[in-house]
């Protein structure tokens, strides 16, 4: 595929330039007749370094996927129709969201719905994003199910940068803490013990340990980082397979205070999600068939999946939930009052605002626990080394 630069004149005689993307200029020139537009030149675009790397390397960012579903909602809602929201989106995108544009461009134009054309992008778009579109589509809304789905983009960028944020200090600190470790026990505890070596006295059982890993470190760091490396790949196959990850993704949620954070995120994304599903128009059973294969919790998918059998079968969904204790109490018991009222959509949201509440102070009760225990074991730390190198200086005072 190649870009052209092309200068056109359309229906009321304004002359419009812009570039197309078509693997050759016939192709291209025709896209553009296509469009009731008079062709005055159109030329091949002789790329630079920087865009081709860029085109080639650069990932589409969340962010960008938001702003593309925000600027497309409001131009169709302005009227316009989706193959000129997305020829002006194409425009003005950079390298490597044109390239996709352009692909979803190329796919309505040939023919295709736009939600089979999002679907052949792979994993850019999730299966929840595009069978909202599939909706929209079908009852004619697709500005209205763009613009709800922009907003749900939003909250759960917002949120996941909170969450983000309140890690951020926790982290640093942590690798700090690591990093000054490693750098004392290479490099400051060799040049202090080195005296003790020569002189062949005894030393205490937490000196010669001290000693002995600061030697390992020292001498034996390819060892660490190649354990590391392959300790990793490890864990990763563990995870890949079936049992490793509900055996992870079960301790996950057992852990003290990150256990609970992790619960509170996938019951935002759970209800957000199933509030944003029905509100388009799609059956429970259909949305929990897609929200199953969306979460990102083997236990939360395993759950979704057979409460959509129990429901096809019949069951209300509040009652299939009730069996699983990671979701609380509450939301079988709103959903019940849901399926009475008739109103699940708007439940299911209030949930979501409820959860992601209880998940802003889970954070805080997280960062509140990570800082005590840091000092802690940085003070263990700083003191083990301490009585280390000063336990042999006053046994030598006191034989003196």
């Amino acid at each position: 595929m190649a870009f052209f630069q092309y200068t056109v004149k359309n229906e009321h005689g304004e002359t419009i330039k812009g570039k197309v993307e078509s693997p050759n200029l016939e192709q291209a020139s025709a896209i553009l007749r296509n469009r009731n537009l008079l062709v005055i030149n159109i030329v091949p675009v002789n790329e630079t370094l920087t865009a081709k790397l860029a085109l080639t390397f650069g990932g589409i960012k969340q962010t960008e996927i938001v702003d593309f579903t925000r600027q497309l909602s409001t131009m169709i809602t302005a009227g316009l129709t989706l193959t000129e929201a997305l020829h002006i989106l194409h425009q003005q995108s950079k390298p490597a969201m044109q390239k996709m544009i352009g692909e979803l461009l190329r796919e309505v134009e040939g023919g295709s719905t736009f939600s089979n054309a999002l679907a052949a992008q792979g994993k850019k778009f999730s299966a929840v994003y595009i069978q909202l579109v599939k909706a929209g589509e079908t009852a004619g809304v697709l500005d209205n199910v763009l613009n709800r789905l922009a907003d749900n983009l939003e909250k759960q960028r917002e949120f996941n940068a909170k969450v983000k944020g309140a890690l951020i200090y926790p982290m640093i600190v942590i690798v700090v803490m690591l990093g000054v470790g490693m750098v004392m026990m290479v490099f400051v505890v060799p040049k202090l013990t080195e005296m003790y070596t020569e002189m062949k006295i005894e030393l205490p059982l937490v000196t010669k340990l001290l000693i002995a890993t600061s030697n390992f470190m020292k001498n034996m760091w390819w060892l660490i980082i190649l354990g590391a490396i392959g300790g990793s790949f490890a864990f990763r196959a563990w995870v890949a397979t079936k049992t490793g990850r509900h055996s992870f993704d079960k301790i996950m949620l057992k852990l003290p205070v990150m256990g609970v954070l992790r619960q509170k995120i996938l019951l935002t994304e759970f209800c957000r999600t199933i509030s944003l599903l029905l509100g388009a128009g799609i059956s429970v059973l259909q949305a929990l068939e897609i929200i199953a294969a969306a979460m990102d919790n083997v236990l939360f998918q395993d759950a979704l999946a057979d409460a959509s059998k129990e429901v096809e079968k019949g069951v209300p969904l509040s009652q299939t939930l009730m069996r699983y204790d990671f979701f609380p109490p509450i939301l079988p018991q709103m959903i019940a009052v849901g399926e009475e009222t008739g109103k699940i959509d708007e439940i299911m949201g209030k949930l979501g605002k409820y959860f992601e509440s209880e998940s802003e102070h889970a954070v805080k009760n997280l960062t509140a626990a990570l800082e005590p225990m840091i000092m802690i074991v940085l003070g263990l730390g700083v003191g083990t080394i301490v009585i280390a190198i000063i336990m042999p200086i006053y046994n030598l005072t006191s034989n003196l």
